[in-house]
């Protein structure tokens, strides 16, 4: 009966860090697949059609990179209890620490331009009005987030999450060959054509798996839920996690684009959209369902980091723990930030599908400068103790910041002197 003892031991102990995972889980699974926002739909569906799948290469090299930055955020804010806005006024004084604030205001602001932008433009393939879709997802908005607490929140957040999956199937539906797959998209390349819309493209897709918003949201995240150093091993697989996910998704939509819509200039995901149904009515309304529910994933997220970060800079009481009378200026601030977003949709003529590829590498632009503030707060002995970064950690993360540099300079000289790479 020893075996019997042991395996039923075994099986108990299973059972308990499953049930651990699933209670601990949620911060790093939600700001991963948030991140396959709707201008992450609109980047990836442009990226296929424009190059079909040889850049998937380059979409496997951002899964180990994602992880390795939102990781970071976990053990700072496990150990801190403060969220990284407060972290770098702290650490840094006020004058890095509003310029760190206020970048992130100006790119969360724009950003969430571009989710309702997605919504809209999704919605409107079923005949349905901007304003209607405005004021719908902003009354969705508002409830969920007065009615509710972290935990509440938290659960609904994840059910989008499990929809945005939706592009997995859409890809089987169009029985791309694997073969070919494997051939174009496994073997790095770089593609014929301008290499400045090579670099623009590399840069919205770097933009896009890795925004500032993220390391600012997920850091917040972990301080409302609550997590302690002991659960920093569980974050760090629920980061992963989610870090596969995002990447599988994008992967999945480049191989529809890139399958269907091959050497077709896509400018939005609406006209992606547009296109897919002509070929197959099922893909295209899957994908705008898709589109729908990943600008507003986004903009739950986007909005709450935005006001997680003022919250801990002014001192107000920031948690969703909170009710509106004990946090009036947190809410106050995320319905100022949600509604002035939401009503850029509704200018006539604004530059929609413009603002929706720029966002992406403007804000791949601002990435080094919020990741430099991280390593400086991970390499604080005095702050992280025990967990601070390791050599490997900080080689890694320097290398990404390198090589960001690097592609947005390659990318302003292709702009600027188009000969001349």
């Amino acid at each position: 009966m020893n075996w019997f003892a042991k395996l039923f031991y075994h099986y108990r102990r299973t059972l308990k860090a499953i049930r651990i995972f699933f209670i601990i889980s949620g911060p790093g699974i939600i700001v991963m697949l948030a991140d396959n926002d709707a201008g992450g739909i609109t980047t990836y569906a442009a990226t296929g059609a424009k190059y079909g799948y040889s850049l998937i290469w380059f979409l496997l090299l951002l899964l180990p990179i994602a992880y390795y930055v939102q990781e970071m955020t976990v053990r700072l804010g496990a150990v801190t209890k403060k969220g990284l806005a407060e972290a770098i006024f702290e650490s840094f004084g006020s004058y890095w620490g509003w310029f760190a604030l206020l970048d992130l205001m100006f790119v969360n602001w724009l950003t969430l331009v571009t989710e309702f932008i997605g919504m809209t433009s999704a919605l409107s393939i079923f005949k349905i009005p901007p304003v209607v879709t405005v004021i719908a997802v902003c009354s969705f908005m508002g409830i969920m987030i007065v009615r509710g607490r972290y935990w509440t929140w938290e659960k609904i957040a994840l059910l989008f999450c499990a929809l945005n999956l939706v592009y997995i199937p859409c890809a089987f539906m169009v029985k791309p060959s694997v073969e070919i797959i494997l051939h174009e998209g496994l073997i790095p390349h770089i593609p014929s054509g301008s290499m400045n819309e090579f670099f623009f493209i590399l840069m919205a897709n770097i933009g896009t798996t890795i925004a500032p918003w993220m390391v600012f949201f997920q850091q917040s995240s972990v301080v409302d839920k609550g997590l302690q150093e002991k659960d920093i091993i569980w974050g760090q697989m629920d980061t992963i996690i989610g870090a596969a996910f995002t990447v599988i998704v994008a992967i999945f939509i480049v191989i529809v684009t890139g399958t269907l819509l091959k050497g077709v200039e896509i400018s939005s995901a609406e006209q992606a959209v547009a296109m897919l149904i002509k070929h197959n009515k099922y893909i295209g309304v899957f994908l705008a369902i898709g589109l729908f529910n990943a600008g507003l994933l986004g903009a739950i997220c986007i909005s709450l980091a935005s006001s997680w970060a003022f919250g801990e800079v002014f001192g107000w009481a920031h948690s969703l723990n909170h009710k509106v009378k004990e946090a009036p200026w947190f809410y106050f601030f995320y319905f100022i930030i949600l509604i002035s977003s939401a009503l850029v949709v509704l200018i006539p003529g604004a530059p929609l599908v413009t603002i929706t590829l720029f966002v992406q590498v403007f804000a791949v632009t601002l990435l080094p400068a919020v990741l430099v503030f991280l390593m400086l707060l991970l390499n604080d002995e005095k702050v992280m103790g025990e967990y601070k970064n390791t050599l490997s950690q900080n080689i890694v993360t320097g290398s990404i910041v390198v090589a960001i540099i690097v592609l947005a300079t390659l990318y302003s000289l292709s702009a600027l002197f188009p000969n001349i790479i």
